[in-house]
């Protein structure tokens, strides 16, 4: 059974699909997966590093401009702007970068090349900023459209190269961003101390062009063998409840775990640990994603990702709203960096999969690229938010972060329940087919005819009002989604 048949929900751009895309599905089932696709997950997984994992290092940027006063007349408003500006910035432009990517005569690999070049040219700027509009320029835009045309560009490439395995492909290759603000977030403290800020950023962008260059030469689509549909803006999925709330746990999650990630040094700093010991901190949250992902993968394709997403939400907002809120010391930040981390940016590893539950892997592109742009708004403003109420040592900001995450949550197992409702119901539609058949020789006369219906009519009121009360069962249901 085909992903877009498991989902319960018909395409909505199917019906305008190409001719020439709808004539390869044959070849789909000469498809074995795995072979190739391993070094996709590995290219992806270090674009992921180089993009999300560099940009998790602005945490480390974030702290030294907040104690440093290195740029002129910047408030702590204006650079906690610059960090989600990227992030707003980068899924902004995914309709432009989809576009791009599924052009015939532009396509995936040079659209990572021209991600590359921007982010080459964001960091050069940033080496020679001195006022908060030049930060915003590199750092924050510039950077924001590279990250943004790099990532979707890749990120729906993996899933194309697998089918059993496709989550643990996508926990594999999310988990680059993981290790790479790991990378980042220590080497990133280390350089400013020795070579300075300046020379700092001219380093990464030597990096970032070598890797992602390199990576762009190595990536491997299969858009035409699937029959891909890239439509920028598929605003007809809005009309869908269970892709409304995909969107509702994608924007619930998306604003806790930006926040988290840019907040956590700041953090640490401000309940006494010196700059190397909060961003040690960082790096170990870093790290717990980086191997946290792969796991989620495996996991979300043992038990079903839709129970894998719920779980892990959960997870961290417990975490948020007990073990965080009593981190004072170096020891309690590491085991709230360490406890929480694998599971705070589970929307990365789970993204793609649980949306190719929703709406079938043909129309992911079009779906990944809607739910991007609607991702701008928490993406951007979540750390302003932060900064904004971190009084009483971060407090109210906990609260916070953690409150998002249960919001989270709520969306995440409504998806599951409609998704296990979905299940059953086309189990029952089975059965009540077979019935039909099975009494098609079944001779009624009309007075029997008279009294079902009479029957039936009685019992559909009742019937609207009782399928509401069972979907309450499915609330608990345990199912493989």
């Amino acid at each position: 059974m085909s992903d877009t048949e498991k989902s319960g929900d018909t395409p909505v751009s199917e019906a305008n699909a190409p001719a020439s895309a709808l004539q390869e599905q044959p070849r789909e089932k000469e498809f074995r997966e795995g072979g190739y696709g391993w070094v996709v997950v590995t290219v992806a997984a270090l674009l992921n590093g180089h993009t999300w994992g560099l940009n998790s290092s602005y945490a480390v940027f974030l702290a030294y401009y907040l104690r440093t006063g290195t740029i002129e007349g910047a408030s702590p408003l204006g650079f906690a702007f610059v960090g989600g500006l990227s992030v707003g910035i980068a899924l902004l432009i995914s309709p432009f970068a989809t576009s791009l990517a599924g052009h015939k005569y532009f396509g995936t690999r040079r659209t990572i090349w021209l991600g590359t070049v921007f982010e080459t040219i964001s960091f050069v700027g940033a080496s020679f900023t001195s006022k908060l509009w030049h930060l915003i320029l590199s750092q924050g835009i510039c950077f924001g459209v590279g990250m943004g045309l790099i990532f979707v560009a890749s990120v729906p490439v993996p899933s194309q190269w697998f089918i059993k395995k496709r989550s643990l492909a996508n926990g594999c290759a999310a988990a680059g961003s993981g290790f790479g603000g790991l990378a980042y977030s220590l080497g990133t403290n280390a350089m400013i101390s020795s070579v300075g800020l300046e020379w700092t950023f001219r380093v990464l962008a030597i990096i970032c062009f070598v890797v992602n260059c390199t990576c762009g030469a190595l990536i491997r689509d299969r858009n035409h063998a699937i029959g891909s549909i890239h439509t920028a803006l598929n605003w007809a999925l809005l009309k869908r409840p269970s892709y409304l709330m995909y969107l509702g746990w994608m924007s619930f999650s998306m604003i806790p775990y930006t926040a988290l990630i840019f907040s956590i040094v700041d953090y640490s700093q401000s309940v006494g640990l010196p700059a190397a010991q909060a961003s040690l901190v960082g790096a170990l949250l870093n790290l717990s994603q980086g191997l946290g992902r792969p796991i989620i993968g495996v996991s979300s394709d043992k038990i079903g990702r839709l129970n894998v997403a719920s779980f892990c939400t959960a997870f961290v907002c417990i975490m948020t709203l007990t073990l965080w809120i009593f981190s004072f010391t170096l020891a309690t930040c590491i085991l709230f960096a360490l406890l929480a981390g694998w599971a705070s940016g589970v929307i990365w590893a789970t993204a793609a999969p649980v949306c190719a539950e929703v709406v079938g892997i043909q129309i992911l592109p079009s779906a990944l690229s809607l739910t991007w742009v609607m991702m701008v708004l928490p993406s951007t403003f979540a750390e302003v938010i932060v900064l904004e109420i971190r009084k009483r040592k971060y407090r109210y900001a906990q609260l916070f972060i953690g409150l998002m995450y249960l919001a989270a949550f709520c969306f995440i197992w409504g998806l599951r329940t409609w998704k296990v409702s979905e299940m059953e119901n086309a189990h029952l539609d089975k059965e009540q087919r077979e019935r039909a058949i099975q009494d098609g020789g079944v001779v009624r006369d009309e007075e029997a005819m008279r009294r079902q219906d009479s029957i039936v009519q009685r019992a559909s009121i009742a019937s609207r009002a009782k399928e509401t009360v069972s979907m309450t069962k499915y609330l608990w249901a345990w199912q493989k989604v």
